[in-house]
């Protein structure tokens, strides 16, 4: 498999209206991948998760959505915190959305013959890089 092969064409844009039920059907899926469910008091219960778009909407806030051929495969904000105490500001729910698309990278390039590796062979640049993955050809 040649590098080319493995870019997506991927395509980063605002959130609107249109994207509220693709977007948290998104992060719900994501979520019960990962045992994050209703059930378990996760926020993926919370009715503002289908009205993403208007949450972001307010003053000193944004929101992203990825798509991928036209479909939403992710996305991940920024929200002026009003309800979190200030040590609580730093995990946001945009800070767990991108741990959660980043484990989903993990796993794709997996699947894809990729195997986690202790440190990098050779100079290769990436020396800050916290999780390293190789694929022998």
């Amino acid at each position: 498999m040649t590098t080319s092969a493995l870019r997506l064409a991927l395509k980063m844009r605002p959130i609107s209206a249109a994207d509220n039920p693709h977007i948290a059907q998104e992060i719900r899926a994501v979520s019960a991948e990962f045992g994050l469910t209703a059930d378990k008091g996760y926020t993926v219960a919370d009715p503002q998760l289908d009205n993403l778009y208007k949450l972001y909407s307010a003053e000193q806030s944004a929101y992203w959505i990825v798509e991928h051929e036209g479909k939403v495969v992710g996305g991940g904000g920024r929200r002026q915190a009003s309800r979190r105490s200030p040590a609580a500001r730093p995990i946001s729910m945009s800070c767990r959305r991108c741990i959660s698309c980043l484990t989903r990278a993990i796993k794709l390039y997996e699947s894809l013959g990729f195997e986690c590796i202790e440190s990098a062979p050779g100079c290769t640049g990436h020396g800050d890089c916290e999780y390293r993955m190789l694929k022998m050809l």
